[in-house]
């Protein structure tokens, strides 16, 4: 795992970064654009089978040129970890063997919270809502993260 200023030394100045928020079963995505100014959800996917979910990302870093992942690390509000902030690491750490961009891990204690207001007056129905809850997280996540590097 890198950390951010590693991970700034990495990538290049002008690039698409990819938003993760990890999940059990469903894992959000989202992508910034190549001057780093806004993230976008693109897509949610099942997380059934490592393999097929790892070529899932592959294909997306290839698809978009992606130059760098930053993966949601959820921090419990004491600033400990728990078990959902290991399983984030253990992916970074399983998405690392297999790809070689960099990647780190940013806290996204408030992403489904703060996804979820935003949601909450979209005149969507509820399971709408819950189908786009995890992408719109990720972007949630990497607006933070590329809002962090461009200050």
């Amino acid at each position: 795992m890198l950390d951010i200023e590693d991970f700034k030394k990495k990538i290049n100045e002008k690039s698409r970064l990819m938003g993760i928020d990890p999940g059990k079963r469903r894992v959000g995505i989202s992508i910034c654009d190549e001057n780093r100014k806004i993230a976008t959800p693109h897509k949610t996917l099942e997380k059934k089978d490592f393999n097929n979910f790892k070529d899932e990302i592959v294909q997306i870093i290839k698809d978009f040129n992606i130059d760098g992942i930053v993966i949601g690390n959820p921090i419990k509000m004491d600033g400990s970890t728990g078990p959902s902030s290991q399983s984030a690491k253990d992916l970074a750490i399983n998405l690392s063997k297999n790809i070689s961009l960099p990647i780190i891990l940013w806290d996204e204690r408030f992403s489904s919270e703060g996804s979820f207001k935003i949601m909450r007056n979209l005149p969507i129905n509820s399971s709408k809502k819950r189908e786009t809850l995890d992408k719109n997280a990720a972007a949630f996540i990497l607006q933070g993260f590329i809002d962090f590097l461009n200050k």
